[in-house]
């Protein structure tokens, strides 16, 4: 099976892929990752890149991660206008799509039920999986206080926070063995 990230830092921090690629194989499924990332851009970077639009077209992907910019997160109408353009590639391949929800900055909880709102709605919209992370990652907080899955920065994942992204993201698609 194969796997296509799309986002930046908050993708390649701890290179999450791998760790959700290792989860995969201690669950006896072989997954192949790939990732098109770029720190500080959004979707809308990667509606508009080439390299982005030939990988999802001809890249024989299983499931297509589609993550945007989280800190700050940018006008609704950017992130769907990209959302909608990636997703026309998306249909085209065949693949499953499944957008991966950030989480918010570690002193900005609040603003996490707008986040997972947008990241909702266009799930809906375009009929394909939510890794809703920024929900499970406060749910984990809440029950954890000790544990940090913040970086020292407040805003990308420590190892742990990294890890819980990659099991987010791995029990969203429902992958089976075959």
């Amino acid at each position: 099976m194969r796997t296509l990230f799309i986002g930046n830092s908050h993708t390649y921090f701890n290179d999450m892929p791998k760790m959700f690629m290792d989860i995969c194989r201690d669950n006896g499924i072989d997954m192949q990752v790939t990732m098109l990332t770029k720190g500080g851009e959004g979707l809308d970077y990667h509606a508009d890149n080439q390299q982005t639009r030939f990988n999802i077209l001809y890249g024989n992907y299983d499931y297509i991660i589609l993550q945007h910019v989280a800190h700050p997160m940018g006008e609704m109408s950017v992130l769907e206008e990209a959302a909608d353009k990636i997703m026309t590639w998306v249909r085209r391949s065949k693949s499953k799509a499944c957008f991966f929800m950030t989480w918010t900055e570690k002193e900005n909880e609040s603003f996490q039920s707008e986040m997972a709102r947008r990241y909702r709605y266009l799930a809906d919209k375009h009929q394909c999986l939510l890794a809703p992370v920024g929900e499970k990652w406060w749910e984990y907080i809440h029950e954890h206080p000790e544990d940090e899955l913040y970086a020292d920065d407040g805003r990308h994942a420590s190892e742990k926070g990294s890890r819980l992204a990659a099991q987010t993201i791995f029990e969203s698609l429902g992958i089976q063995k075959k």
